[in-house]
């Protein structure tokens, strides 16, 4: 069910962000006490909000637990190899989560699109990711997939900032900005990706994203509602007292080479 359209009070999407996050480092601790593996897919058009909900969702995650997976471009070896065999290098062991800004679903998409894989291959892929997929889960990983939705109006406001932001900039690429040439394309391979991956094992879960305030808060609640996590009981800790000294005197602070103040410049 589709919510309401208008935006989200940055003091109420801020205050339900940090309730989210909070839950976010419970899952961390049960994933790593249970020996769980998740695997989170992201996927949807270019400025769809994806890079931003992994940001949001990792903020305050032990990185060596939850993990970003972004691959570039296959190397001229990985395109000879299995498609999904350098996707595989990169799923949890027990105890981790994978977060994929973008996946193997890449295939499905841009490269249908852009003609670089060849409809033998795009055909095969839809062959083969329910499989893949439905191993994965045999095997006990804990797979869930986003597909984040967002208008053309509001993907090309997107692309304009960017173009006037140099921050931001280097986000807008070739394949990005054609992509708004073939958005019924994209569209097409879309609905086509749907009706093969969309499974019960498996199914898809799309995030309405104009909206990019709602769009995270909705994601990170669904996913939090979809894992058997619980609270697990924090360490007590107790710090000691500080010894005593015996005798320890700092090395010469000219000895040693220090970063200039920079903030005293700042008025």
């Amino acid at each position: 069910m589709m919510g309401a359209k208008h935006g989200l009070r940055r003091t109420v999407y801020e205050a339900e962000l940090r309730r989210l996050q909070a839950e976010l480092v419970k899952v961390q601790e049960w994933v790593r006490v249970e020996r769980a593996r998740v695997v989170i897919v992201f996927e949807g058009r270019d400025a769809a909000g994806k890079g931003s909900t992994v940001k949001r969702i990792t903020e305050y995650l032990n990185p060596r637990i939850a993990r970003i997976v972004a691959l570039p471009a296959p190397t001229e070896r990985e395109r000879t190899q299995w498609y999904f065999q350098r996707y595989t290098a990169h799923l949890p062991a027990a105890g981790e989560i994978v977060l994929l800004d973008r996946s193997w679903y890449n295939r499905a998409g841009v490269e249908r699109v852009m003609g670089f894989c060849t409809p033998e291959e795009h055909r095969r892929f839809l062959q083969q990711c329910p499989v893949f997929e439905r191993m994965l889960v045999d095997d006990g990983i804990l797979l869930r997939k986003y597909w984040f939705s967002v208008s053309d109006a509001e993907q090309e406001k997107r692309f304009r900032r960017r173009l006037d932001d140099p921050m931001r900039r280097w986000k807008l690429s070739p394949v990005d900005v054609d992509s708004i040439a073939r958005w019924e394309d994209y569209s097409r391979a879309k609905d086509e990706m749907f009706v093969h991956t969309d499974t019960a094992e498996c199914p898809w879960y799309v995030v309405e994203s104009d909206d990019k305030r709602r769009a995270r808060v909705n994601m990170i609640a669904h996913l939090l509602s979809t894992l058997p996590y619980y609270e697990v009981e924090p360490p007590t800790f107790h710090l000691p007292p500080r010894p005593a000294s015996t005798g320890y005197h700092r090395t010469d602070r000219r000895l040693q080479t220090y970063v200039p103040d920079h903030a005293a410049s700042l008025r």
